[in-house]
């Protein structure tokens, strides 16, 4: 179905998310600790700002030195700061070393999505992006079960095991991916359509994407509620923290259940109308988030705004590639990317903040912010595919 490189990232990407507990359960961690919620949502939105730097270096080292390179770089170095965030103590060492572990884990992200572009011809970029997320999401199943049982005895462990399957991703990738880059053709391209229209291809100039971009943000400063106030609300109704793992991992184990049979549809749809739907479903979802006081109904919310992500995710992805120069696919991956980064810097610490004072307030403004993400993708011009 793909070639053998794309099923070893698949693999890679599986044992990573599979340990990625540390940012799952940071905010508990930190509470725990004696920090205080704002505080606590400080340090999570510090690892979005991390990972805003990551999406653009990350991009920009995929398209210069390849992705294999920037993706190994990127899960050696996260070891590192991993193991250094579980042994800070003080809030003036935790801000910069969440930091740190933001930008040195999410850099890998743009090389893999572009090396997916790479290698996937258009037709099956959909469904390659769809098993690339089932790998994530499987992942995303088991890890914060686990890593639920690993903070009942120590929160060490959830640092140590975090650090350790980076490490294996980084291993996977020097000895087995492909080092593509496209930028040797860079030059090339950029004369061509220079000579086209009297101008080099920018990012900032895409219009079409640029929409997608400020209503991908949207949605991502409600989605980083899932791993943050919406600890807090399951909390706040006097549930055990190891419900919310559960809840975390069903979001996963929906994804494992419907994502191939949903993209073998909507890889057939037009792209925009698709993401705007997933918008709908996402806003639906977290706004009902309040209204549910048992784990039941807390469990039906995360199953419809899993089925928002679900159906967009493998779409935008998908999209982003088509819109993308060869030559510019990492920062395009990248750029967008960032929508999620900027997600996790705005979200947490405006969302405790929200949480704090008016809980019903927060949920609320989560919808209305989905439904204009809707409208604004939902009225995206017309672009031109690029293979």
């Amino acid at each position: 179905m793909f070639p053998r490189p794309v099923w070893l990232l698949f693999i890679g990407t599986l044992i990573n998310r599979f340990g990625g507990f540390v940012l799952v359960f940071l905010i508990l961690y930190l509470t725990r600790s004696g920090f205080s919620p704002a505080q606590a949502g400080l340090a999570v939105g510090s690892y979005g700002l991390g990972a805003i730097l990551a999406s653009v270096i990350g991009g920009h080292l995929a398209d210069r030195i390849g992705r294999r390179r920037t993706i190994a770089l990127s899960m050696f170095t996260a070891a590192a700061a991993i193991l250094a965030l579980g042994r800070a103590r003080t809030l003036g060492s935790i801000l910069p070393l969440t930091a740190l572990t933001g930008l040195t884990a999410e850099a890998y992200r743009p090389a893999a999505s572009a090396l997916l572009g790479d290698l996937v011809e258009p037709a099956q970029r959909v469904k390659a992006f769809a098993w690339y997320r089932l790998a994530i999401n499987l992942g995303a199943a088991i890890g914060p079960m686990v890593g639920g049982w690993l903070a009942g005895r120590s929160f060490a462990w959830l640092f140590v095991g975090d650090a350790l399957t980076c490490a294996i991703y980084g291993v996977i990738a020097l000895a087995t991916l492909p080092d593509i880059t496209h930028a040797h053709v860079q030059a090339t391209e950029a004369a061509a359509a220079a000579s086209k229209t009297g101008r080099a291809p920018r990012l900032l100039g895409d219009l079409a994407f640029l929409r997608f971009l400020v209503a991908s943000s949207l949605a991502a400063i409600v989605y980083a509620q899932s791993h943050s106030t919406f600890a807090l609300q399951v909390s706040a109704r006097g549930l055990p923290d190891s419900t919310y793992g559960v809840l975390i991992g069903l979001n996963g184990l929906v994804v494992l259940a419907l994502e191939l049979p949903i993209a073998a549809v909507t890889q057939r749809l037009p792209k925009p109308p698709v993401i705007a739907f997933a918008y709908v479903l996402l806003g639906i979802g977290f706004g009902l988030t309040g209204a549910a006081p048992t784990t039941w109904l807390l469990a039906l919310t995360v199953v419809i705004w899993t089925l928002g992500e679900i159906v967009g995710a493998p779409v935008g992805s998908a999209y982003v590639t088509e819109l993308a120069p060869d030559h510019m696919r990492g920062r395009y991956q990248g750029a967008w990317s960032m929508t999620f980064a900027l997600g996790y810097v705005i979200g947490p610490a405006l969302g405790a903040s929200i949480f704090g004072w008016r809980p019903q307030l927060l949920w609320g403004g989560c919808m209305v912010a989905c439904m204009l993400a809707a409208w604004l993708v939902s009225g995206s011009p017309r672009h031109p595919v690029r293979g």
